[in-house]
């Protein structure tokens, strides 16, 4: 007798069919117990059918439900079809059982009294689950994991979801290209009937591809066709490259590639017929195969064109078309084609013209015929312009950069120039796109400007280290769109060993709403000049300049803008008396510069100046971003005029260019080229000094000069010492480049030009912010009047009267007799030992002694002159040729855990004597 029918989850089938056979068995050992074994029947005679077992039916008196806990007695019966009064059999308290275990809220069911009709259904709730826990996973973040599984807190705890969500897992970490990850799920049971479900997670090592195979290709090698993939094999020179992973997408793209490659190159009927990826048994690596099919190469055929639209003139478009009869069939210039002749009707004002190339194949000739068929269009007009997703920014800003307007004729090349002034702008995402949409009627089209604004105020605070200025720390605030429209507030503390600055800024790019620019800038810069003893830097002068600058600019065309600017500063030049100063009236005061120790330049510079200086500019610009340009091109010409009052009179003219093209596949190619001359409206001073001065003139070097160091090139003065004397025949010059004094006196004219090519790296370089491009440059800075020596030494004679050489080849120089005087230009004599009372003092007297001029002398001592003799040095004057300096290298940009980084190794192919090269430069800064 069956008393209680007992199931799980997992046994709900199995006690089922153990019940239903217990039943038949107890029929068969009953029957063979009556009846003996029957003889075994004829082999023509049919089988006798088996005794069918009847049903027992029964009536359900009661019901009811044990064991629950959060669950209410009459969900758990709501699961069943069990009622009181209804009849019922066996088959019917097993379908109850399946069913209860169906609902995924029990862990175990049991129903008693089937026999008696007083039903008992025994369960065991699933468990609550209390926490989810992730261990083991370092590569994928937590956060990550959770928002792709469906377990959580409070939820029922069920074998069924932990099952889907490991496979969730794995397939994020397969998604990340770790195939052999393994997902362990495990549950610790407590108190109240809650558990904890944890995930073990073993990642395992990311699934490189090993191999990429390719079968059937002839015409191109393996590796040229490996180069078009993005896909890349684990090795040393993609080590780092994101894409040695696989990814069955990028499997699909690579298909994709190898198909546009062959396009481009005549083979129309190239196909893949098969891509595999095989999993290496260990699950570490993929091999990928590739079968492919190259086909003929085709050549164009006849290209025509064929236009509905009248105002277009069928043979002259095929003229200026750039595919040609005869050339090598190329899939992407029918594209670029089909955009050509489609920019050229919207630039005719037909903005949804319908552009289908026509294909005609002649596989027995290898041609492809071409026919661009320009269906019939209406001229467009712009119905309205939407602006949306500019929280901050006013439209009027956004709008005054479009160079169309409503109820214009649509017009493709003005939407797209009004798209790149809008980039331009630096407010919105990157590569923002004007979108087209069709209007309320054929000939109307809707503008639609979809921004997405990026943080445009600006809080820096760095510090790091500048092989141009060593210790650096900045703090700048700028806000580039104040206020939402457009303008710019700027303030900024620069600190470094060389140069100090505060600078407060503020621009409207339209003054009252009318397309006039009007900015101005108050700034206090101090800046040490420096020179150099061997490797050593020595601080030469300082020049703290105090001034303010207005500039407003206004266009005169689309591209062509006029800006002029009034500039106004108190220069004040100081040399540091410790070091370049004498006391030239011996009352201990050092109160003159000394041309000895600074060097005439640097004391012509020394004192205050005011400069009051106009300027004017004429500017070209149709770059596509001025942050980071791709195409189009920049020139802008200025002059000043230095001299409306102040103490300065000069006038300054300079050119500045650039020319930016995309060549294809990430690659930006530039061109620069920079330039300058300034002319003095005053006069030398004295003979042998340039009436530029020392603080007006150009500079070139590090970091515009890539390849030399800062103010490495140009005009210098050089000043070599002596070793021994002439006396002792053993003079030499001391050419140790650790003791020559090196002296950068700036020019008057300068030119630069730079030829750069970015270069595109994979995704996950670009990630990083990785640019690296290579460069050659060349340029030179010269005129400059030939700086009078400090100091005239004789040079020594031989015996015979000719001039005396050292051995090392350098003139042979006496000491210079230095007499000194006192401020009335009284010669000074020394007080002669036989004097018992005034013996080595200094005196006016060139008999007996005196205190000062002005007293009588008293004594009879000869005296002797007093003479404070210079050592001979040796000046040079270098660098002053036009001849062009040429430096040729790579460098990257980086944005780099530490902040911005700029790295250049450059090699200079042809310098001037005297020029300082360098092979390395580096800027690094980080911010917080």
């Amino acid at each position: 007798m069956v008393t209680a029918i007992k199931a799980t989850k997992i046994g709900a089938r199995a006690t089922a069919t153990l019940l239903a056979g217990t039943m038949l068995s107890g029929a068969a050992l009953a029957q063979t117990a009556t009846q003996t074994a029957p003889a075994p029947a004829p082999a023509a005679a049919q089988a006798a059918p088996a005794p069918v077992t009847p049903q027992v039916t029964r009536t359900i008196k009661s019901i009811r439900v044990q064991g629950s806990q959060r669950i209410e007695p009459e969900t758990v019966m709501s699961y069943t079809r069990l009622r009181v009064g209804d009849a019922y059999t066996n088959e019917t308290v097993d379908q109850a059982i399946k069913d209860l275990l169906a609902s995924e809220l029990l862990a175990d069911v049991s129903i008693e009294g089937v026999e008696s009709g007083d039903l008992v259904i025994r369960i065991r709730e699933n468990p609550v689950i209390n926490r989810v826990i992730y261990e083991g996973n370092k590569r994928l973040k937590e956060d990550k994991i959770k928002k792709e599984v469906k377990l959580a807190p409070r939820q029922i705890f069920t074998r069924t979801a932990v099952r889907a969500d490991v496979a969730r897992i794995i397939e994020l970490y397969r998604r990340q290209g770790r195939f052999a990850a393994v997902v362990e799920p495990k549950m610790v049971s407590l108190d109240q009937n809650r558990v904890d479900v944890i995930f073990e997670v073993h990642e395992g090592p990311k699934s490189k591809v090993r191999q990429i195979n390719i079968i059937g290709n002839e015409v191109f090698s393996d590796g040229k066709l490996r180069g078009e993939m993005a896909t890349k094999t684990s090795s040393l020179m993609h080590l780092m490259s994101s894409n040695t992973s696989y990814d069955q997408d990028r499997l699909a793209y690579d298909q994709q590639k190898l198909r546009q490659f062959y396009l481009t190159n005549g083979y129309a009927d190239f196909r893949v017929i098969s891509a595999v990826a095989e999993l290496t048994p260990d699950k570490k690596d993929f091999i990928i195969t590739y079968v492919v099919e190259e086909g003929p190469r085709y050549k164009f055929g006849p290209v025509t064109v064929d236009s509905a639209i009248r105002d277009f003139d069928d043979k002259k478009l095929a003229a200026a078309l750039s595919i040609k009869e005869g050339q090598w069939y190329d899939a992407k210039a029918v594209e670029d084609t089909v955009e050509q002749l489609s920019e050229t009707a919207g630039i005719a004002g037909y903005a949804f013209a319908d552009v289908r190339p026509e294909f005609q194949r002649d596989k027995d000739s290898l041609t492809m015929a071409m026919n661009f068929h320009i269906a019939e269009a209406n001229r467009t007009y712009i119905e309205r312009i939407d602006i949306t997703g500019n929280r901050q920014t006013q439209d009027k800003v956004i709008r005054r950069e479009f160079r169309v307007a409503e109820g214009d004729a649509f017009n493709t090349f003005l939407v797209k120039r009004s798209q790149d002034r809008i980039n331009s702008l630096g407010y919105f995402q990157d590569k923002f796109e004007i979108e087209r949409v069709e209007g309320s009627a054929p000939d109307r089209i809707v503008l639609k400007a979809n921004v997405e604004e990026r943080a445009n105020g600006e809080l820096t605070l760095s510090a790091g280290f500048s092989s141009l200025e060593q210790f650096i720390l900045q703090a700048s605030i700028r806000q580039r769109n104040f206020r939402g429209m457009g303008q710019t507030v700027s303030a900024s503390v620069d600190y470094s060993s060389y140069s100090k600055s505060l600078e407060l800024g503020f621009t409207e790019p339209y003054l009252f709403d009318k397309n006039i620019a009007l900015g101005g800038t108050i700034f206090r810069r101090d800046y040490n000049a420096f020179n150099y003893i061997g490797s050593d830097r020595s601080t030469t002068y300082s020049q703290v300049s105090t001034g303010f600058q207005l500039v407003a600019g206004v266009p005169l065309t689309e591209y062509w803008t006029l800006s002029g600017r009034y500039y106004l500063a108190q220069d004040n030049v100081t040399l540091d008396k410790s070091s370049f100063y004498s006391d030239t009236n011996n009352d201990g005061i050092l109160d003159t510069c000394d041309p000895l120790k600074a060097g005439r330049y640097y004391c012509e510079a020394v004192g205050n100046r005011l400069t009051s200086l106009i300027g004017v500019t004429l500017t070209y610009d149709s770059l596509n971003s001025r942050i980071r340009p791709s195409r189009g091109s920049r020139l802008s010409v200025s002059g000043d005029f230095a001299g409306v009052g102040g103490d300065v009179r000069y006038l300054r003219a300079r050119l500045d260019g650039d020319k930016y093209w995309n060549v294809g596949k990430g690659f930006i190619a530039s061109l620069s080229v920079e330039g300058g001359y300034i002319h003095s409206l005053e006069k030398a001073t004295t003979p042998g000094s340039d009436p530029v001065r020392i603080t007006d003139r150009f500079y070139l070097g590090e970091p515009q000069f890539r390849g030399f160091d800062i103010r490495g090139v140009g005009p210098r003065v050089q000043r070599y010492s002596y070793t021994g004397t002439v006396a002792g025949g053993d003079q030499l010059l001391v050419t140790d480049k650790d003791q020559v004094t090196d002296d950068a006196i700036g020019g008057k004219a300068y030119y630069l030009t730079k030829a750069e090519l970015e270069i595109p790296l994979g995704a996950g370089a670009a990630e990083m912010g990785l640019r690296p491009s290579i460069f050659v440059m060349a340029g030179s800075l010269f005129s400059i009047t030939k700086p009078g020596k400090t100091i005239e030494f004789e040079q020594a004679k031989n015996t015979d009267g000719s001039l005396k050489y050292n051995t090392d080849g350098s003139p042979s120089l006496l000491p210079k007799d230095n007499l000194v005087k006192d401020s009335a230009g009284n010669q000074y004599y020394i007080v002669s030992a036989s004097d018992p009372t005034n013996s080595g003092a200094l005196t006016t007297c060139a008999v007996g002694y005196s205190v000062n001029a002005s007293t009588p002398c008293a004594g009879t001592s000869v005296n002797a002159v007093y003479n404070n003799q210079i050592a001979p040095f040796y000046e040079r004057y270098v660098g002053d040729s036009a001849m062009p300096r040429i430096s040729i290298g790579f460098g990257v940009n980086w944005n780099s855990p530490f902040g911005p980084l700029r790295i250049d190794v450059a090699k200079t192919l042809l310098h001037a004597k005297g020029d300082d090269t360098k092979l390395v430069t580096f800027n690094v800064g980080t911010q917080f």
